[in-house]
Formats: C-alpha cells, structure tokens, sequence
C-alpha cells in the first residue's frame, strides 16, 4: 500500500526592497523585508509573521530592515491585561450612541464614500487620497488571511467607522482604519481600536497587534496610550518603555 506524504508548506520566499523616502521620519531611509501572502497557508503565514514583528499590506507582509534607523517598533495590546485609562472610558461613554458589528469583508460603495472623506481630509497629500473603487476593493480582497471587518453605524444608520483586521492565532492584527474625520470629538479611531480589544477578549483571544510605534512620529503617538502594551525587541516581546519626552503627549484627561 502507498502512503501519501502529508501536505508540506512551501518555503516562503522573502525580497527586500529598495531604499525609498521614510514617509514618517524627515531624512530618513526606509527599507522593508517582504513577502508575498498567497496560497492555502496564507493565514499561517500571516500568524507566524504577524508575532515575528510583520505587518500586511494588501498581499505584502513586509518588516521595516532600514540601514541606519530602527525607529518602528511592533506594538501589541496584552488584552487580557489591557485597562482603559479615563480619557478612554470617556471615548467610550462618547460613542454609545454607535453600533459596531462584523460584516463580510467585501467593499461597498457605502464604505469607499467614507474612505475618500478620511482620506482627503486627514492625508490629503498621499497616493491613499486617489485611490478608486476598485482600488478600495483590492486593498480589501488582496491577500486575505482570514479578513474580517467592522463597521460603526450612529444609531444603527450612518455608517462613521470601518476597522479591517486579520483573525490571526492568537490574536486580532488590525490593518486599516476610516472613519468621519468631522466627529473629533468622538476620537473614532481609538474607538475602533477599543472595540477590536472587546472582541478580542469575547472570543478568548490574547493580542492585538497595531502594527508599529514610533517614538518621533505623531501619526504614531497614539498607539502608546493602550497601556500595558508589548514592543517587539532582541528578547522578544516585552513591556514597551516609552521615553520621558514622549509621555506628556500620551497623557490625555
């Protein structure tokens, strides 16, 4: 009798890109380690990348490898451990009005009218800013790995917030957030990252992972607030140490 060998994984494959621009630090020159996220094993792939300190991009699971800056540092929020400051309680005593649930992760032109709203309000300048539908769509369906999504609605109607995220093993990985950028007040996109903590711990999961924390970069000032959070190093994932300088910009209320 022929025994049929048990499916293998095929060797990823990994390039590294060329130097370009650093599009968060002035002067600065990035480098990434990349790979393509296809095939059946996508979602492991993305797991096991994800903990090791990558971050998705449409297909692209990609790690900054910048010759002379290591300023991104992958962050995570231990959810189990994971306590809402005050200012936070009030984003979510702001926003009770809201609904957040899951829907498929498939683009709608409800959803791209809100994108193009955020994006030229807050990053006006980017290519992000001039993305099309079907744009919008790719960057939704390209490399799936267990995608999911949630939307915000004010009363159960209009639609203010979108969060899509990647179910990973041992946690949630959010990729992209949107919301209306006219709602200040609201702070939506801390919102939506407490919301993916909430379900995060319904479901019994240990992590969030935001992606990277740069200490000089403002766009990233936020994702510190979430305290504990874990930094990415040579020892492995560790309490993140936020320099002095930085912390009067997290102390918020």
């Amino acid at each position: 009798m022929s025994v049929i060998p048990p499916r293998q994984r095929p060797l990823q494959q990994f390039f590294r890109s060329g130097p370009m621009p650093c599009p968060y630090l002035p002067g600065q020159v990035e480098r990434k380690l990349f790979t393509r996220l296809t095939g059946p094993f996508a979602t492991e792939v993305n797991s096991t990348l994800s903990r090791a300190g990558f971050r998705r991009s449409h297909d692209i699971v990609y790690r900054p490898v910048c010759p002379s800056c290591s300023a991104c540092v992958p962050v995570r929020i231990p959810v189990a451990r994971f306590e809402p400051s005050r200012w936070m309680r009030r984003v979510v005593r702001a926003n009770r009005t809201l609904t957040v649930f899951e829907v498929p992760p498939v683009a709608t032109s409800e959803q791209f009218r809100l994108f193009t709203h955020y994006q030229k309000s807050r990053h006006g300048d980017s290519d992000m800013a001039r993305m099309s539908m079907v744009d919008f769509a790719a960057m939704i369906d390209e490399g799936r790995a267990d995608t999911c999504m949630f939307e915000a609605r004010l009363d159960g109607d209009s639609l203010i917030g979108v969060i899509l995220a990647d179910r990973l093993a041992d946690g949630y990985s959010a990729v992209y957030s949107f919301f209306d950028p006219t709602q200040d007040k609201r702070s939506l996109g801390s919102f939506l990252i407490l919301k993916l903590v909430d379900f995060a711990q319904r479901h019994g999961l240990s992590f969030v992972y935001l992606g990277y924390w740069i200490a000089g970069s403002r766009k990233m000032a936020y994702k510190a607030r979430f305290r504990p959070l874990e930094a990415l190093g040579r020892d492995g994932w560790m309490p993140l140490v936020v320099p002095g300088e930085y912390l009067s910009e997290l102390m918020v209320g």
